[in-house]
């Protein structure tokens, strides 16, 4: 649990570390990969929380 956490915090400040940078330099290929960054990011937070809730349901049954 932990370590998905630090996880998903980790990817989010790197999001925004490269919007920063687009935003400075004023670069494309910055946007571009903390657009990457942010989607594998919530497509990885949509997957923790689904395996807790089958955790969950698993219990339930």
């Amino acid at each position: 649990m932990v370590i998905a956490r630090l996880l998903i915090g980790l990817l989010l400040f790197a999001a925004v570390v490269c919007f920063a940078l687009y935003i400075a330099t004023r670069q494309p290929h910055w946007r571009r990969l903390g657009l990457i960054i942010v989607k594998w990011t919530v497509i990885a937070g949509l997957g923790f929380f689904a395996v807790l809730i089958l955790e969950r349901l698993a219990l339930l049954l």
